[in-house]
């Protein structure tokens, strides 16, 4: 009981205003309704210091010549000297950097300054009025209203230090006026029982008001800087805090890590599963960061499935590592949802401050960079920015630059890959491969920036000027040789690619049997609906579809079955190994049955070795493409290879 009434004492002189009936805070906003009120009390305190100055000289000539005298002016010295220090000082502290938190002990310290004030100025009356001068004693009356008056008008956001301060001058003055003997002294003390209630009720009114209004605005600020949909801080939010953290690095040489988690799949949540379950999924996601943080890291949502969080302690790179894979394991676990299974795949990188940077700008490339490598390594990985990063970060810029004016620059350019129908030895059609040869850095493959182009959108206008120049130099080859163009996920959500084929098929004046577009199960997965809607439309125009890499997904024999397929590709590496490896050679052999079973041809990819051509024919699968059948050559070395290779027997 004893440590509580302790505890709300400290409250109490800490501003708190539960006491007087008003409204209660919590801490860090507590500190921030006292960091204003403290404010608002430095700016009042450079002239209230002037003030007491003033009224104590006012006061030393009112006595002049009397017996009091030299006690006057020792008890003047006292306050100017005192008042002079405190108003420079508040001078000093008003004009500095306003924190944007206080703590409760400063807020004390100003109630027992207050106090002190106040006593100096209460003990005016006791030992001066009783002796005075009828002149005198009104001077000493209307000093001490005046101070009264003005001390509460200073501390008028902060009751308990009003109170601190004009206390002890109500006690004084009550006291003076009660020894002596006048038939005025009972109106008079009602007077300024009077008085005192209306300038308690006065502030008390003010400062529950300038709490309240406080309040509103903090939860005003607050829900511009939350995340509607997961209440964690927003980038407006997490944009503030690291601004923050850095004036502390570079302030008191504070570190901190930088933290940045993604989602890789969340797009395909979203188009798979729709919003509402992917916005579940984002609220689970952020139930799971607040668990397996601490509570001193700043976590916020960035946008669509990424988060940063902001680690200023425990932060040397094996504990900060730590962290990370406790949030990464944190995310292994399905997500239930409306009786759903969702899976995450999440990568996380990470920038250490002012090691990589004391910029913001700085920071978050390094750290951008760092979870960029971590999704090329993978689902789960972590990954630290090193400076060898700067080097990728900045030949991957250079390349999104670039790209842009690649197909202006004739930069881009296709290369075919011929298919082998193993039953007559000929050349029954050709792959279409995206090649782009950079002016500085040479060929760069496709996997490289195949994945810029989809992330920066420039993959459908390089897409569509695939498809139509494949369906121009199909034109010119023999009627019964095929072309086969590759779409990516991207591709498949832009509603104008299927116009974009049927224009591009009636400039070349192509027959549509004779395009092929390949798909992969990644595609399938991300958006299976809508892909299965735009496949049967291809195939309404007599477009040919492929699925490329079978095998390697977990969903395949689905796919078989729902998908309008006329092929499917089995994926090298189980024709590397089907002469080597007994599981890989039952796959290739069950592969084809069953695709046969369905009325689908079937291709396999990576032929290197006649062993492996022999052992597809043994098989009875369709066609074969690989480098023994023939390596990629440009469309004006198409001739000579039809030519050459049209029968292998």
């Amino acid at each position: 009981m004893q440590r509580l009434s302790t505890a709300r004492l400290g409250e109490l002189l800490a501003g708190d205003l539960r006491a007087f009936g008003g409204p209660s805070t919590i801490e860090p906003l507590a500190g921030r309704i006292r960091a204003e009120q403290v404010s608002i009390v430095l700016r009042n305190t450079s002239l209230g210091m002037v003030a007491n100055i003033l009224n104590a000289a006012t006061f030393v000539m009112a006595v002049w010549g009397s017996p009091d005298q030299t006690k006057a002016i020792l008890w003047a010295s006292v306050i100017i000297v005192a008042a002079g220090f405190v108003g420079l000082r508040a001078r000093s502290s008003f004009l500095s950097v306003k924190p944007r938190s206080v703590s409760r002990r400063t807020t004390q310290n100003l109630v027992r300054n207050a106090f002190l004030f106040g006593t100096w100025w209460g003990a005016l009356p006791v030992l001066f009025f009783g002796g005075a001068t009828s002149a005198a004693q009104v001077v000493i009356t209307c000093l001490s209203a005046g101070m009264i008056a003005g001390g509460a008008a200073s501390f008028y956001t902060i009751p308990i230090a009003a109170i601190a301060y004009t206390l002890p001058i109500f006690i004084g003055s009550a006291v003076a006026i009660g020894w002596v003997e006048d038939a005025v002294n009972l109106p008079v003390a009602i007077l300024i029982v009077s008085y005192a209630i209306t300038l308690f009720r006065a502030v008390l009114a003010h400062a529950s008001e300038f709490t309240q209004r406080f309040i509103l605005q903090a939860e005003s600020e607050n829900a511009i800087r939350r995340d509607v949909l997961t209440s964690l801080p927003n980038r407006f939010s997490f944009n503030e805090r690291l601004e923050n953290a850095l004036v502390d690095a570079k302030q008191f040489d504070q570190h901190f890590a930088l933290l940045l988690f993604d989602l890789s799949n969340f797009d395909e949540v979203n188009d798979h599963f729709g919003r509402a379950i992917a916005d579940a999924a984002l609220v689970e996601v952020a139930a799971r960061l607040r668990k397996s943080t601490r509570e001193s890291d700043g976590i916020a949502r960035l946008e669509g499935g990424e988060f940063a969080i902001i680690a200023a302690r425990d932060i040397r790179p094996d504990q900060i590592r730590s962290l990370a894979k406790q949030i990464i394991d944190a995310m292994r676990a399905p997500f239930l949802i409306e009786g759903r299974e969702i899976y995450c795949r999440p990568s996380l990188g990470i920038a250490l401050a002012p090691t990589d940077g004391l910029d913001a700008n700085q920071l978050l490339r390094c750290v951008d960079t760092a979870l960029h490598r971590a999704k090329t390594l993978g689902a789960g990985s972590i990954q630290f920015f090193s400076p060898g990063d700067d080097e990728a970060a900045a030949r991957r810029h250079a390349l999104e630059r670039d790209l842009a004016s690649a197909l202006v620059n004739d930069q881009l350019s296709l290369a075919f890959q011929p298919f082998l129908d193993l039953a007559s030895d000929r050349i029954r059609g050709f792959e279409a491969l995206l090649r782009w040869q950079h002016p500085t850095f040479g060929a760069i493959p496709p996997s490289e920036f195949i994945t810029i182009a989809e992330e920066t959108g420039l993959i459908h206008s390089i897409g569509h000027w695939v498809v139509k120049t494949a369906c121009l130099a199909a034109a010119r080859w023999p009627r019964d040789l095929r072309v086969s163009v590759n779409l990516s996920v991207v591709q498949l959500k832009d509603k104008a690619l299927l116009d974009g084929i049927e224009v591009a098929l009636a400039e070349a004046g192509l027959e549509p049997r004779r395009l092929e577009v390949e798909i992969t199960e990644t595609v399938l997965i991300s958006n299976f609906e809508e892909t299965i809607s735009l496949l049967q439309s291809l195939i309404s125009l007599s477009v040919t579809v492929a699925l490329d890499d079978f095998g390697t997904g977990y969903s395949s024999l689905t796919y078989l079955r729902k998908l309008p397929l006329s092929r499917l590709k089995i994926d090298r590496s189980f024709v590397q190994d089907m002469l080597t490896d007994a599981d890989c050679a039952a796959i290739v052999r069950s592969l084809i049955d069953l695709a046969h079973e369905l009325r689908i041809e079937v291709t396999a990819e990576g032929v290197e070795t006649p062993q492996q051509l022999d052992y597809l024919r043994r098989v009875r699968c369709d066609e074969a493409q690989g480098y023994l059948i023939g390596k990629p050559v440009r469309i004006g070395d198409i001739p000579g290879s039809l030519k050459s290779g049209a029968s292998l027997t």
